[in-house]
């Protein structure tokens, strides 16, 4: 029995020895340092319980391997909260004019500006706030360095070219597809070309804008009415979403834009060349909002931080969709009352929120729908402060850990179990911390730093 405990012992350190492996590799320091020591800790207990004689280490033995299996068993019983209103849909659409991007398109003394604040004048005042900042990758912005900045600039600015791609003339012969078997062959080409997930949607009314908020159309109404789109997402790096709120993560969020936008554009084109109209919806120039259409077909749930957050990777996605008039087969929504009930609890993000745009309260409903809200204001605000997009919310998420097998295993926990939860959230607080701080840029650009660095010092020299 002795030996088994002290086997037991070099089992479970070496549970701990793994995380710690896993952290490192992870670049996680602290969390790799504390898990290494609980290791060390354990499995010094029970070499003592096994070297050592006294007439409790029968009882301490029990103690050591009945006390993890009844903890996971108590932990892994279903104890989820049914999720009221699964099927809640929007009332009406959301004007695109009166998101932060377009409100800050408005140039004051010109028409579209003084129409908007004739209708909208409370927006005034927040928006003569943000409008005197630097703005987003501005070089007077407080977060400005000169290589992201000029990378996500250089990324935004290509999207902006290809906004002319996003339709185009259509083949009048049409190709006869089966549905089920284009609509399988579209979601696994989107996997093969390295998304994240896939998915086909039954577009609704609620998924569109009302008004054009943006472009050479801004003040239109949106007329496309297309059926069906074909939703997918993207994963953003985490060694680059973990330096929000500085550059590496802004041209992170470029480069991931760009990425949704070429596939979005190549899978349209494809489509219209069969003969059936098609369109990419990228960034600058979208016609419905993305994470509904997202949602309805299964791909993740709208969190807390307003973003939608996916079952693999939380909210470190960007998504692209298409829409279309080709008959496929649609995919239906899965909720997950887990994720959403994690987020009820976890509010790390809103403890780390510099802008303190993120609520703390519950869900209430908005619009028909049962949901949390940011201040959105507030949030731009501060991006036109630092000059990037922020992305702390997401760098500090649970969700967002890398998706492998050990943090899968902890998201099927949190799935299960709300009692699993709420330990994996302190467990997530003592390893990483409450509010972990912000990582130094990658070592590749820090090579490049340090490069840039030699070679200016040379050509002082000379």
């Amino acid at each position: 029995m002795l030996l088994t405990s002290a086997l037991a012992g070099l089992f479970y350190s070496s549970l701990f020895f793994y995380f710690g492996w896993v952290s490192y590799r992870e670049n996680e320091k602290r969390a790799a340092i504390r898990a290494l020591s609980i290791g060390i800790v354990i499995l010094l207990l029970f070499l003592a319980n096994y070297y050592f004689t006294h007439k409790y280490q029968t009882e301490i033995f029990l103690t050591f391997i009945s006390v993890p299996f009844i903890t996971l068993i108590v932990f892994l019983i279903p104890t989820h909260k049914e999720i009221n209103k699964i099927d809640e849909n929007p009332n009406g659409q959301i004007d695109e004019r009166d998101i932060m991007f377009s409100r800050k398109l408005l140039s004051p003394g010109t028409q579209l500006y003084d129409e908007y604040y004739a209708d909208k004048p409370k927006q005034k005042k927040p928006d003569d706030i943000f409008r005197k900042l630097p703005g987003l990758l501005s070089e007077k912005s407080s977060m400005y360095e000169p290589f992201t900045f000029t990378m996500a600039s250089a990324i935004f600015g290509a999207i902006d070219d290809m906004k002319d791609l996003v339709d185009g003339e259509i083949n009048h012969i049409q190709e006869k597809k089966s549905p089920e078997t284009f609509s399988l062959l579209l979601k696994n080409w989107l996997i093969k070309q390295g998304c994240v997930s896939s998915g086909i949607a039954d577009i609704q009314d609620y998924h569109y804008y009302s008004y054009v908020g943006r472009g050479a159309e801004v003040g239109k109404p949106v007329i496309l009415r297309h059926k069906f789109g074909i939703v997918f997402t993207v994963e953003m790096r985490k060694e680059m979403v973990d330096c929000a709120p500085h550059g590496p993560t802004v041209m992170e969020s470029a480069q991931q834009y760009m990425n949704v936008s070429t596939l979005a554009i190549q899978l349209a084109r494809m489509i219209r060349k069969m003969g059936y109209t098609a369109r990419a919806h990228i960034d600058g120039n979208y016609r419905l909002i993305c994470p509904l259409v997202a949602r309805d077909v299964g791909l993740g749930d709208i969190g807390r931080m307003g973003l939608l957050m996916t079952p693999q990777l939380g909210p470190r996605v960007r998504i692209g969709v298409v829409t279309t008039d080709f008959p496929l087969l649609t995919d239906r929504r899965k909720v997950n009352p887990g994720m959403i009930n994690f987020c009820d609890i976890c509010k790390k993000c809103a403890q780390v929120c510099p802008s303190n745009a993120i609520s703390f309260s519950g869900r209430y409903d908005i619009n028909n729908v049962h949901r949390w809200q940011i201040d959105q204001e507030a949030c731009y605000t501060l991006w036109c402060k630092l000059g990037t997009d922020c992305g702390r919310c997401m760098a500090v998420c649970p969700y967002s850990h890398p998706d492998t097998f050990l943090h899968n295993v902890i998201r099927q926990g949190i799935n299960h179990s709300s009692l699993f939860a709420r330990f994996a959230l302190l467990m997530d607080n003592f390893f990483y911390g409450p509010k972990p701080s912000p990582k130094s840029a990658p070592e590749w650009m820090n090579r490049l730093q340090k490069i840039k660095k030699n070679m200016n010092m040379s050509s002082q020299g000379d």
